[in-house]
């Protein structure tokens, strides 16, 4: 088990979204979030106090969890001086790099020396299976994205907690190392070897009551060619009998393709209903999650009152505004 509260590590995270780690353990799981470490030049920031190691111990931080989420998923040497001290002040690490703290020699050592642990969450525990189609008891909801990083993990944590708290069955299903990390429990599914992808999704989404729904997080975007994958095996994995449209409307381009352009919300739902079918015939897009927060509140309710009419479909920034009306279309469902 990983040790909280946690000391949120930014290093030089280049921008906001870069940070998206820490800022989701910091929105959905604040009690854990002691404060943040950030290095020179790093244009990223929480909201949350800014700790030196020695603050942080004091004010009962147990690890440093590493919150950026970089390309490639890289540790880089000046990041590790700093995780080196982490460890010889007496934290433990956590983080969900594809660079696994276990591969590197000199931290393996440092820990080892101060009786401290190295907790990589983006290792898969479990043997998947091959995915077999079959139909599962129980219902699914998937928010799939027009692009990465525009909401899809806060959609399906926000309904949750709404249905929670109507009294509805459902199961938030993590699928990467930031939902892994806020409830302790699920599938890093980027990391599972890609035969076995889909596969993986069925095992986290068992057979279930009838009226129990599993909302599964969001990974990736069937738009962009990095990681189109991933996206697929949840959709084909998950057999959603419900798709919500994430979108974020105020990006140029994709998420580190400057020469990309982000689909539109109508193509999206047309590609992805047409791939989800394929699985689950039944299934049916119900609503739209929109990140709004680049635009006023003003500007917002506006941008969403037109979707609403041009899509004929419910539209919120569940975060915002809250997972109302996505939740009232699941019931309808």
């Amino acid at each position: 088990m990983i040790e909280t509260p946690y000391l949120l590590f930014l290093g030089d995270a280049p921008d906001q979204l870069a940070a998206k780690v820490a800022i989701g353990i910091k929105d959905w799981r604040p009690e854990n979030a002691v404060g943040q470490l950030r290095m020179d030049g790093c244009k990223a920031d929480l909201g949350l106090a800014d700790m030196t190691l020695q603050d942080a111990k004091a004010a009962g931080a147990k690890t440093l969890v590493i919150g950026v989420a970089n390309r490639g998923g890289v540790i880089s040497q000046a990041w590790k001086k700093v995780l080196v001290m982490a460890l010889e002040e007496g934290f433990d690490l956590a983080s969900g790099l594809h660079n696994l703290l276990r591969d590197e020699a000199d931290l393996v050592a440092v820990a080892e020396a101060c009786g401290r642990s190295l907790h990589d969450v983006r290792v898969p525990e479990v043997d998947y299976p091959i995915a077999n189609g079959v139909k599962r008891r129980g219902k699914r909801c998937l928010a799939v994205g027009t692009d990465c990083s525009v909401g899809k993990m806060y959609t399906a944590l926000a309904m949750d907690r709404e249905m929670r708290e109507r009294g509805m069955k459902s199961t938030f299903r993590a699928t990467g190392q930031t939902g892994i990390l806020i409830t302790g429990d699920g599938v890093p599914l980027d990391a599972v070897i890609a035969d076995f992808m889909a596969g993986s999704v069925e095992w986290l989404t068992p057979d279930n009551d009838d009226d129990h729904w599993d909302l599964i997080e969001g990974q990736g975007s069937l738009f962009h060619v990095s990681y189109s994958g991933v996206t697929m095996a949840l959709i084909h994995g998950g057999q959603p009998d419900a798709l919500i449209l994430s979108h974020e409307p105020t990006r140029e381009h994709m998420r580190g393709l400057p020469d990309y352009t982000p689909p539109s919300l109508e193509a999206l739902r047309d590609t992805a209903l047409t791939l989800a079918q394929v699985g689950n015939p039944d299934c049916k897009v119900v609503g739209i999650s929109v990140n709004t927060q680049h635009m006023g509140e003003t500007e917002a309710a506006q941008y969403l009152a037109q979707l609403e009419a041009d899509m004929g479909l419910p539209a919120t920034d569940p975060f915002r505004f809250g997972a109302g009306k996505l939740v009232d279309a699941l019931a309808a469902v």
